[in-house]
């Protein structure tokens, strides 16, 4: 989905078809569409990909007037193309595609996150795009040194000044916004007991996960993130390597990988279960990969539970999970 939302109904077996703008106006008009078409609020599934700030405002706008929504990850919608050995490939088809997914395998209802987790993410996101714009001048300004091209290094100094009063005014922006909302303040203060998440690492966990207790259990926040492991086993022939799935959210798996390196050295809890795997002789990455599925699920564990990190009752708790 781009500028235009392209919706199709599935209407006694046959397939209508629309384009609308995705924008305010053509999200009303969309629905106003669907209501003339017959369909009703209590039996009307929609269903769309995942695309950020593109399927969030139909998404959003949808649901606000009381339509059941999905927001599917693009790898299923990908995958059950490929169960229709699907050899095409445009917005008509993709929405027909969407239409039968979704009919075919009624997933679960999107439920949208509040106001302030919404604003906390575009926080996030701003703040990590000057932090990448720092490092490329950062980049640029070694190069101009080493070329002693005064004129632009003097040039990108200034905006390397001007980058980093941005990204530590974002800092303090994200800091107040969790204090003033005392549902982001609490799993703050929960997620920062966990040795290994800091400031930064807290505010992603927050921004890119939403409300954890939205998911049913530990390993379905693991999931979301792409931290569970993928095995390739087949009969006695075929014996891959277990990977990380990575089919998850991108920016949060990111997020957790530095954490993953200092936890597996200074949380006693998974420093244990790091050096276990270790001991097997697991590869380095891979062992951090597991460190990282173990944040999670202490994420989780703590926030659901409401109480901190406690490194005895982890301790006692690692050991009945078997990690």
């Amino acid at each position: 989905m781009s500028n235009q939302s392209g919706p199709v109904q599935i209407h006694q077996g046959k397939l209508k078809s629309k384009v609308f703008e995705n924008t305010p106006a053509g999200h009303r008009w969309m629905l106003r569409w669907l209501e003339e078409r017959g369909a009703v609020q209590s039996n009307t599934h929609i269903c769309l990909e995942a695309t950020g700030p593109y399927s969030e405002p139909v998404a959003l706008a949808a649901t606000k007037s009381g339509w059941q929504v999905s927001v599917m990850n693009p790898a299923r919608i990908k995958g059950f193309a490929q169960s229709e050995l699907a050899r095409n490939k445009n917005d008509q088809i993709d929405a027909g595609l969407l239409a039968r997914f979704c009919a075919a395998l009624q997933p679960e209802v999107w439920t949208p996150p509040s106001p302030a987790w919404r604003e906390l993410r575009g926080w996030v996101d701003r703040l990590e795009a000057l932090k990448a714009m720092h490092q490329q001048e950062s980049n640029r300004l070694e190069a101009h040194q080493i070329n002693q091209e005064s004129a632009l290094v003097i040039s990108v100094q200034q905006h390397l000044a001007w980058l980093a009063r941005e990204i530590a005014e974002l800092q303090r922006k994200i800091n107040d916004h969790v204090d003033r909302h005392p549902d982001l303040k609490q799993d703050s203060e929960l997620l920062h007991s966990i040795p290994g998440l800091g400031e930064t690492t807290v505010a992603k966990i927050l921004a890119y996960a939403g409300n954890i207790r939205r998911f049913t259990s530990a390993k379905a926040l693991a999931a979301f993130a792409g931290l569970t492991p993928r095995q390739r086993i087949s009969g006695s022939s075929v014996k891959g390597r277990t990977m990380l799935s990575r089919t998850g959210h991108a920016d949060l798996r990111r997020a957790l990988y530095m954490p993953g390196l200092v936890a597996r050295r200074h949380n006693p809890t998974l420093k244990a279960f790091a050096d276990r795997l270790a001991a097997t002789g697991m590869a380095p990455k891979a062992v951090v990969g597991a460190v990282m599925r173990k944040l999670v699920h202490l994420a989780y564990g703590i926030v659901t539970s409401g109480k901190p990190f406690d490194e005895n009752h982890q301790a006692r708790l690692a050991i009945q999970e078997g990690i």
